[in-house]
C-alpha cells in the first residue's frame, strides 16, 4: 500500500431528505483505510457516549465494512426530529476532527487488500448488480481516504425477522458495539491471540445461550462454518486441513472453557463467569427471550433462502438459529475478527463439542 501525505479536513457528503416529523438513523460511513480501533475508542465512543448523556440519543450502533473501501458504518438515531440538527452537528465535528488529527496514512488502491476486496465484490456481487459500485476498468470504486458520507440507512428485514425483528437487532447491536468498544479500549486486542480468545469465549457464550444442547450446537457449529467455506469456493480462503494442525493442542483448555460456559448458562449460575463475559451472558439470555416471544407472537418474518418469498417463523427452533447466525457475525465483525478467522473458530468449537475431548470438571468458577 502506499504512503500518504496528510489529508485535508474531511467534507461530509449531502446527507438524505429525513422523513418530515421522524426520528430518522443517521447513517455515516467514515472511510478510514487502518485499524478501526482508535476511531472507535478514541471518537465514536465518546461522542456516543456525550449524545447519550446528553439525552440526544435513542440508538446507535456500528459495522465495519468493505465496499467501495476499508470504513466504518456509524448509525445514530436521534431521540426525535428536534434533535437530529444537533446530532448531525456533533457527530461530523467529532468525526472530522479525529480524521484531521489522525489520518490513515495507506490507501488500498493497489498491493493485497485491493486485490482482496476485489475478490469479496466478485464473489458477492453479481455481474447485474455491480455498476453502481464499479469504475471504469471493470473493478470496485475506491471512496476517498479519511472521508466521511451521509448514506441511506437500509436494515436487511429478511435477515432479522422484519420490522420487529430489526428494532430487536438494533436494541441488540447497540449492547454488542458497547461491548466491543470497551473490550477494546480496555483489553489487548491488537495481539492476535487474544482478540481470537475473546472472539471464541463471546461465541461460546452467545451460542450457548440460543442453543443449550450439546448435540444441536454441535451440529449448528459445524453448519455455520460450512456456510463461510461454502460462501468462498476455489479460492482456498476457508479451509479445513490446515485449522486442524493446532487442534490437539488447544482442545483440551477450550473444550474446559467451552463446558464451564456452558454450564454456568444451563444452571444459570452465572457468578462463576468473569465478569466481562457474565454482563454478556445476561443480554444473551435476555435476547434470547425477546426473540422467542416475538416468534411465539407471530412477529417475525424472514425472506425464504432463494429470496423469492417472505416466511412467517413462529417456531423458535427454527427462528433461534437464524437469529443467532447474523447476531454472532456481526459482533465478529465489530471486533475486527476476519470471516477467515471466524471459520476457524467456529470449525474448532464444533469439533470440541463433537469429539467431547474432556470429561467435565467439578463446578468452579472460570478463571
Amino acid at each position: 500500500m502506499s504512503e500518504l501525505t496528510p489529508a485535508p479536513s474531511p467534507t461530509p457528503a449531502p446527507a438524505p431528505d429525513s422523513a418530515p416529523g421522524g426520528a430518522d438513523w443517521q447513517a455515516i460511513h467514515i472511510f478510514y483505510a487502518a485499524n478501526p480501533q482508535p476511531l472507535l475508542v478514541n471518537c465514536v465512543r465518546p461522542l456516543v457516549a456525550e449524545l447519550t448523556a446528553d439525552g440526544l440519543l435513542a440508538g446507535h450502533f456500528f459495522i465495519n465494512y468493505w465496499l467501495e473501501g476499508p470504513h466504518v458504518r456509524l448509525r445514530l438515531k436521534p431521540v426525535d426530529a428536534a434533535a437530529t440538527p444537533e446530532v448531525r452537528r456533533r457527530a461530523e465535528e467529532a468525526i472530522s476532527g479525529f480524521l484531521r488529527t489522525r489520518p490513515a496514512l495507506y490507501e488500498v488502491d493497489s498491493g493485497f487488500l485491493n486485490e482482496f476486496y476485489n475478490t469479496l465484490f466478485e464473489i458477492e456481487f453479481p455481474e447485474g448488480d455491480r455498476g453502481a459500485f464499479m469504475n471504469e476498468d471493470g473493478r470496485m470504486n475506491l471512496r476517498p481516504n479519511n472521508s466521511f458520507s451521509y448514506e441511506p440507512y437500509e436494515p436487511e428485514y429478511g435477515k432479522y425477522g422484519g420490522p420487529a425483528g430489526i428494532e430487536l437487532a438494533e436494541w441488540h447491536f447497540a449492547h454488542s458495539s458497547d461491548l466491543v468498544m470497551d473490550a477494546f479500549r480496555t483489553m489487548n486486542l491488537h495481539l492476535r491471540t487474544v482478540l481470537l480468545g475473546t472472539s471464541a469465549q463471546l461465541m461460546m457464550v452467545m451460542a450457548g445461550c440460543f442453543l443449550p444442547e450439546r448435540e444441536e450446537l454441535g451440529e449448528y457449529l459445524d453448519r455455520y462454518y460450512e456456510f463461510w467455506h461454502n460462501a468462498f469456493p476455489g479460492t482456498g480462503f476457508i479451509g479445513s486441513k490446515e485449522y486442524d494442525k493446532n487442534y490437539a493442542a488447544m482442545a483440551p483448555g477450550l473444550g474446559r472453557r467451552f463446558e464451564g460456559i456452558r454450564r454456568a448458562v444451563r444452571t444459570g449460575e452465572l457468578g462463576t463467569l468473569p465478569a466481562f463475559l457474565r454482563g454478556w451472558a445476561e443480554h444473551c439470555l435476555e435476547l434470547r427471550t425477546r426473540a422467542e416471544e416475538l416468534t411465539v407472537g407471530g412477529e417475525l418474518v424472514f425472506r425464504s433462502w432463494d429470496g423469492t418469498r417472505d416466511e412467517r417463523v413462529t417456531d423458535p427452533a427454527v427462528a433461534l438459529p437464524l437469529l443467532l447466525s447474523p447476531y454472532m457475525h456481526m459482533t465478529n465483525n465489530r471486533l475486527h475478527v476476519t470471516i477467515r478467522d471466524e471459520a476457524y473458530l467456529s470449525h474448532v468449537l464444533g469439533r470440541v463439542l463433537r469429539e467431547d475431548t474432556v470429561a467435565p470438571p467439578a463446578p468452579a468458577a472460570i478463571p
